[in-house]
């Protein structure tokens, strides 16, 4: 893609994503019948203790250290500062740019190789840690689903048989991820199953080969080493990242008047994550605010309380990321440059008399 192309998409795409949250409040007016303003909205900023902001910033940053578990172990011998470092930059980079995930694996590369780590213990981790954010990611909904469906909370026969289906297909889904990964007899009749569908498909654009079990196969051999040693570190981190993430959200419903319930709140939560999926904008900014927001609504929060706890979420989730992995990327680029100086410096030698 031509670079003027990419420019171009990256300033319309933030250009959305700072739309959005500005008509932020019309928007949700608009969709609720509601009348709100940003003046409403920042006196309940204003209404938020100094006390919880400063909650709020120590769980935001125990949640960036859970995550040093994930990538820590994918990638054995990595340090936990080095962690903190590349989740930061690489967060910085996906936040600023569509599709930006691609910029931030080329980041990554870049500073893991910068420290020693070879390309194939990089690649494989890349991808160890992008599945254990799939599982988790597809595991997220089933969870908020189930949360509702065991809190008691008032649903119609039909959206509890939906909502019990669909827990049960993505927790399957994990299951089948996770037999692949784990198992050589899981990844073997993954295989198989995937090549009888194969021979369905009309003769034309059937492979030849038997690509399935020949894909997953070489999957699991370039990860399983890595899965074996590093699933529960990783899966210890991801659990944590999550629920402090969730504590987040907790704290912006409580601190701005629109808490409403802990089953609620975890739907929600995962109603958020899912929504950063988006691809309109950087990691879904502006849709996850408004989804979230109207979700509280929903749930029976004030309107101007939802959209308050939302955007102060975003914040916290999105917003904050910027700033702080340009510090990071800014000290790795500029230790970099101090020991490349300090290589380049000859060597002198004392004379023997």
């Amino acid at each position: 893609m031509n670079r003027w192309v990419r420019v171009a998409m990256s300033v319309a795409s933030l250009a959305l994503a700072a739309g959005l949250i500005v008509y932020l409040p019309s928007i949700i007016g608009a969709l609720t019948g509601a009348t709100m303003s940003w003046g409403q909205i920042g006196d309940l900023f204003a209404a938020v203790s100094w006390q919880m902001a400063a909650l709020m910033t120590a769980v935001w940053l125990a949640s960036l250290l859970a995550y040093t578990f994930v990538l820590t172990g994918s990638l054995p011998g990595l340090g936990h500062t080095q962690a903190l470092t590349l989740n930061a930059a690489g967060s910085a980079v996906s936040n600023l740019l569509p599709f930006g995930g691609a910029a931030g694996v080329a980041l990554t590369m870049a500073m893991t190789k910068g420290w020693g780590f070879p390309v194939g213990a990089i690649v494989a981790s890349t991808l160890v840690s992008g599945v254990w954010n799939m599982l988790f990611r597809f595991l997220l909904p089933a969870v908020g689903i189930l949360a509702l469906l065991l809190s008691g909370t008032a649903l119609s026969p039909t959206v509890t048989k939906a909502g019990w289906a669909a827990s049960a297909s993505l927790l399957a889904l994990v299951v089948i991820v996770g037999a692949a990964l784990f198992w050589d007899r899981g990844a073997r009749v993954i295989g198989r199953g995937a090549d009888r569908l194969v021979a369905l498909s009309p003769g034309k654009i059937r492979p030849a080969e038997r690509w399935a079990s020949t894909a997953i196969h070489k999957l699991r051999d370039d990860m399983a080493g890595v899965v074996r040693s590093g699933w529960l570190k990783m899966s210890f981190g991801m659990v944590f990242f999550l629920g402090f993430q969730w504590l987040i959200l907790a704290l912006c419903m409580l601190g701005t008047g629109s808490w409403v319930g802990p089953a609620q709140s975890i739907a929600v939560f995962a109603l958020s994550r899912v929504l950063t999926s988006a691809l309109a904008t950087p990691s879904g900014a502006g849709f996850m605010e408004a989804g979230t927001a109207l979700a509280l609504i929903g749930f029976g929060a004030g309107e101007a309380q939802a959209t308050a706890a939302a955007i102060l979420f975003g914040f916290w989730t999105y917003t904050i990321e910027i700033p702080w992995g340009g510090l990071a990327l800014g000290g790795w680029a500029l230790l970099r440059r101090r020991d490349g100086r300090r290589e380049a410096q000859p060597v002198t030698r004392e004379k023997a008399s």
